[in-house]
């Protein structure tokens, strides 16, 4: 092995009575302290009065698609339970009783407290039946409650299809709309 002979040590920088006196340092602190207290920000919102309008392509709530006769767009073709890194979907499937495609989910779950939001789901399906939306604010007091099944996530579609038509604009604080009941039971 041969001597390298290309490299110098460098030396500790010594540091001036200015700076090791650390005046500098704290002056800049005292002046940033100062300068919060005379311009203050306002970072905390009314949370059920207003609430904020999330950013476009915000990963929140899933929902399965439908079609444009009604039916729900998905195949059963179990892409995005594959690409799932959080195994978060359970899907079932049987023969579909419409003659376009040769099978559809009977029993379709994401249990949304093991989500990692991740969208993998979202981009593995080929046929655009899942989506996330930019619902934040749901919550639940038992677990049950938050395994989303196929009315869940269909409904999740019927309440968020007009509203990403004629959506608010995002990035802002909007006034609340009427609370809905997402986690009631779809009857």
């Amino acid at each position: 092995m041969g001597k390298v002979k290309d490299v110098t040590l460098q030396g500790v920088q010594k540091l001036g009575l200015w700076d090791r006196l650390y005046l500098p340092a704290i002056a800049k602190g005292l002046w940033l302290t100062i300068k919060h207290f005379l311009k203050p920000h306002k970072f905390t919102m009314q949370y059920p009065e207003e609430r904020w309008v999330p950013y476009p392509h915000y990963r929140g709530l899933h929902r399965l698609t439908r079609d444009m006769k009604g039916r729900v767009k998905c195949v059963a073709c179990y892409m995005c339970a594959t690409a799932c890194p959080a195994k978060c979907i359970t899907i079932e499937a049987g023969a579909s009783p419409w003659p376009d495609r040769e099978k559809y989910p009977i029993v379709f779950e994401i249990d949304e407290l093991r989500c990692i939001y991740c969208r993998f789901c979202e981009e593995a399906c080929p046929e655009d039946a899942i989506e996330l939306t930019e619902i934040y604010d749901y919550s639940s007091y038992t677990r049950e409650e938050m395994i989303f099944d196929k009315e869940k996530l269909l409904a999740i579609w019927d309440l968020t299809y007009k509203r990403k038509l004629y959506g608010e604009k995002p990035g802002t604080v909007a006034k609340a709309p009427p609370a809905n009941r997402l986690l009631s039971p779809v009857r």
